[in-house]
């Protein structure tokens, strides 16, 4: 097998996921991804496509991921991780479409506007 990239996004944070069949060893930027994510609960989202494929410690990951903040690039890395194992296996798509692992979140911060401090925010009115 060959390696498998995919592209996942989240917010402003962009994950490029380069799988190959392995042990299950998991690099991200160059660190290992308990050393990169050190919080349970982001190391379970990353876990969490491989669990419902029951492909755990079948492939290598190496992740390069930018922009955004810590929950952002996790959920950036689980995406281009469901579409790689799609990939593999067609099969896979219906489990994973089922928990919304292949769903873009389109969410994003709303820029601001001139004129006012913020987004949506306004300015203090004075009536006088």
């Amino acid at each position: 097998m060959e390696v498998i990239n995919t592209l996942g996004r989240r917010k402003t944070a962009v994950a490029r996921v380069y799988m190959t069949k392995g042990k299950g060893k998991f690099t991200i930027n160059k660190k290992d991804y308990k050393d990169f994510f050190p919080i349970d609960v982001l190391q379970a989202k990353i876990n969490q496509p491989f669990e419902l494929t029951g492909t755990t410690g079948k492939y290598d990951l190496n992740v390069n991921v930018a922009g955004g903040g810590i929950n952002g690039q996790v959920e950036a890395v689980r995406l281009g991780i469901s579409r790689a194992l799609v990939k593999i296996n067609e099969e896979n798509k219906p489990l994973l479409k089922e928990e919304g692992l292949m769903t873009r979140d389109p969410r994003m911060v709303e820029r601001k506007k001139p004129g006012q401090p913020k987004a949506r925010k306004k300015f203090q009115f004075s009536k006088r």
